[in-house]
């Protein structure tokens, strides 16, 4: 793959990173969440397999990018095998994911990336969530280039220099301008304002997603054509081609609190967790895993590669982790 705003940046994720969703009604778009059509059910106690309080339904969104599909393989493989929890995962927006936290319908959001105005609504407004701390992830958002574009073309890393080169991103998306390649279009982003307010001569394009921003940048890199992108850390994809961050503006506090006039870069994120408070005090012991929950990027990468590159299910990759960090989940688990 966040400070945010709703306005522009349909936030995400720096994270990199970052992803808000279009004007759907919460009605709709929680009937209509997850490509699986996942509903939740009714809530039937389960021992907990630590013989501690019964867990019952714990019901996590899991946000359209591959960091937090991995967040959520983990702490779904733990909240089933170790406390005997009945797990239902919800594909949602993150807006959207926001607005289930008043009937119930979410538990749990595993990887926020700022959000001021919803937290303003949601936690301070109708206190339907809380703040649960942070995930130990550190998000950055920002424009990227491949390898060999900052290799041959070293001051393309200052933004100050982009017009110079906007010819050579040149698409037929993207007209007589260049192309900036985001990925969802519910992602993250200040992208349109920082191209009008900074006077570069680009046009914001959406690939549509996260794996074909991906594609996008392997095959930029692989083929050495021109790209520039928008991209985020925690993602296993940089270590496999580590693109190069474009210098902006630098991110002072406040300089991005009115969404249509930002002109500088994203701040870093420190991720956390957002959850529904009435599960928080429902004395559930998933509350408690949520609580402890807390990992690095690293392991977050490798868990998204496990997902991504090594095609595992996120139940396998889950337990793959979770076998091999016996130390940390003991951690995360309540008293017994």
């Amino acid at each position: 793959m966040r400070d945010t705003r709703i306005a522009e940046r349909t936030r995400a994720a720096l994270a990199p990173r970052r992803r808000h969703a279009a004007a759907l009604t919460a009605v709709i778009a929680l009937a209509l969440a997850g490509c699986g059509g996942a509903t939740i059910e009714a809530d039937t106690p389960a021992a907990s397999a630590s013989g501690g309080a019964a867990c019952g339904a714990f019901n996590i969104a899991v946000n359209p990018w591959v960091g937090y599909e991995a967040d959520a393989a983990v702490v779904a493989y733990v909240a089933e095998k170790n406390l005997g929890c009945k797990v239902t995962k919800k594909d949602l927006k993150e807006e959207v994911a926001w607005q289930g936290f008043g009937s119930g319908e979410v538990d749990v959001i595993l990887e926020n990336w700022g959000h001021d105005d919803l937290v303003k609504k949601y936690i301070d407004g109708d206190k339907s969530a809380v703040d649960v701390g942070a995930t130990g992830n550190e998000g950055v958002i920002g424009w990227y280039v491949p390898p060999w574009m900052a290799t041959k073309y070293p001051d393309i890393l200052d933004w100050k220099n982009l017009n110079k080169y906007a010819a050579q991103f040149k698409t037929s998306e993207s007209g007589d301008k260049g192309q900036l390649l985001d990925g969802d279009p519910s992602f993250v982003t200040n992208d349109a304002a920082l191209v009008k307010n900074l006077k570069l001569n680009y046009k914001v394009v959406y690939a549509g997603s996260e794996a074909a921003l991906i594609t996008a940048f392997k095959q930029a890199e692989a083929k050495k054509t021109p790209l520039l992108g928008y991209f985020y850390a925690p993602q296993w994809f940089l270590s496999e081609v580590p693109l190069k961050k474009v210098a902006l503006p630098p991110y002072t506090a406040g300089c991005d609190a009115v969404a249509a006039k930002v002109a500088c870069d994203y701040p870093v994120y420190n991720l956390n967790k957002i959850a529904s408070s009435k599960f928080m005090a429902s004395g559930s012991p998933a509350a408690e895993l949520v609580k402890n929950f807390k990992w690095t990027n690293d392991d977050q990468n490798l868990v998204a590669k496990y997902i991504s590159e090594d095609k595992m299910s996120a139940e396998d990759a889950g337990k793959k982790w979770v076998d091999e960090n016996p130390d940390k989940v003991k951690a995360w688990l309540p008293a017994s």
